[in-house]
């Protein structure tokens, strides 16, 4: 644009991240945004809470799988009785396969840090054709769901990877 100084939201068109910094973001309605971006979408998946999940896994009910990142693996440590499966991974659902086998109808449970990912990723399960896909809304750390894995006080191990 003439007239406008390089690098500021009106020569680039966009929000920059010095911008999103100094408050340009909640300024712009990007508050609302990243606010939406963060809650679970809606789903009429089941759902367990981190002791019953816990439960199910420890009798073979379910498969827990953590869809976190390593990093997060790594700094919270994972949930005992768990499969770490990245949900970045490109080949997911391959991976998720070797754990569960080709039976698209065993019971898995998925869970994240706090909910918003384990929900996202039960409805693209489903999409997928996994029948019976269970969200852990809790997460790790806690939502508004519940407490969570870590404050329930449920054991924990150190991820080795």
């Amino acid at each position: 644009m003439p007239g406008t100084q390089p690098g500021t939201q009106a020569d680039t068109g966009k929000l920059t991240r010095r911008l999103m910094l100094l408050g340009g973001a909640a300024a712009a309605g990007g508050f609302g945004y990243w606010w939406h971006r963060r809650q679970p979408p809606a789903h009429d998946q089941p759902r367990l809470s981190a002791a019953q999940a816990f439960a199910a896994a420890r009798d073979g009910g379910i498969i827990l799988v953590d869809i976190r990142t390593p990093q997060e693996w790594r700094a919270s440590g994972v949930p005992v009785g768990s499969q770490q499966i990245d949900m970045r991974r490109d080949d997911f659902l391959a991976a998720l396969q070797a754990v569960t086998g080709p039976d698209r109808a065993a019971p898995v449970a998925l869970i994240c840090a706090r909910g918003v990912r384990s929900a996202r990723m039960t409805l693209a399960l489903a999409d997928a054709g996994f029948t019976n896909v269970i969200d852990v809304p809790e997460g790790m750390l806690g939502s508004a769901a519940g407490p969570g894995w870590i404050a329930g006080n449920l054991p924990v191990a150190r991820w080795e990877g």
